[in-house]
């Protein structure tokens, strides 16, 4: 690993209006250290001396725009996570999604972000496990990420066993291929239930280009955001809605402090929120 360039304040600015125009993500002079550090690997990476010297190089490179945004993003996760979302899923959002629909009719849930692919996978097994009705409709579950790297990683489908950790073991031995050199692979049938895509939830042209969904999960990055970048984001995230979708977000985010435009409904295992039914597809 290169060691860490020292940037100046005016560095840092730069950067990281760059970055927040970017991703709609915050960082400044407290994540200094971590910003040196992915910084000097990505200058020693593409060969260049000062700063200045990459930040041109960035301006006029859009891959090494995309390894940039790759190394600052966040991707933290596991199998079912924040499991209660998943209960409320199968028990509440779906049948509501499904009861004036008919059977074959197409249901398309979005994990955004991604990340790994842990999420859109979990959210595959659980219906599998879990829905009763789940081979009477066609479901598009689509995962989709900032970062190019992860979305490579969720197609490959290979993970650690803490990843898996929170999986009942007859689900692993199930959806898995066998432990191997401390990793398990996701069963080929299981891989091909999801599509992975490129999406960048500040940018509403990206978002329109997935079309739109039923369900949406949007966990635990909106609190990466400003308040400019999360009302972006929500508008964007409530035209991605079928009208009558849910929308489910991470257990320390809130919506109703972000936007008026959803309906906040409380289900026994989840508080989620809904783009109002009344509102009919153009």
């Amino acid at each position: 690993m290169s060691k860490a360039h020292v940037l100046s304040a005016d560095d840092i600015r730069r950067l990281c209006a760059f970055l927040y125009t970017r991703t709609g993500m915050i960082f400044g002079e407290s994540k200094r250290y971590y910003i040196e550090r992915r910084i000097a690997d990505r200058m020693f990476a593409t060969g260049t001396r000062t700063f200045p010297a990459y930040f041109a190089h960035i301006e006029a490179d859009a891959s090494e725009v995309e390894h940039l945004i790759n190394i600052f993003t966040v991707n933290e996760t596991y199998f079912y996570r924040e499991e209660h979302q998943l209960h409320c899923l199968s028990r509440s959002l779906l049948p509501n999604i499904v009861k004036d629909r008919r059977p074959g009719d197409l249901v398309r849930i979005w994990s955004v972000p991604c990340s790994t692919g842990e999420e859109p996978y979990s959210i595959a097994i659980w219906l599998l496990e879990n829905w009763p009705l789940v081979d009477a409709y066609h479901i598009e579950i689509v995962g989709s990420d900032i970062d190019t790297q992860v979305l490579m990683a969720a197609q490959a489908g290979d993970y650690d066993e803490r990843a898996v950790s929170r999986l009942p073991r007859d689900v692993v031995e199930r959806y898995f291929d066998p432990l191997r050199d401390g990793h398990r692979t996701l069963i080929q049938d299981l891989r091909e239930s999801v599509r992975f895509t490129a999406a960048n939830i500040v940018d509403a042209e990206s978002v329109a280009a997935q079309g739109g969904f039923d369900i949406i999960f949007c966990r635990n990055v909106l609190i990466y955001f400003d308040d400019a970048s999360r009302l972006l984001a929500a508008n964007n995230l409530y035209d991605a809605l079928h009208p009558g979708g849910y929308i489910c977000l991470g257990h320390t985010e809130s919506m109703a402090r972000i936007s008026k435009r959803f309906e906040l409904c409380r289900f026994e295992d989840a508080i989620v929120y809904r783009r109002p039914e009344d509102e009919r597809r153009g």
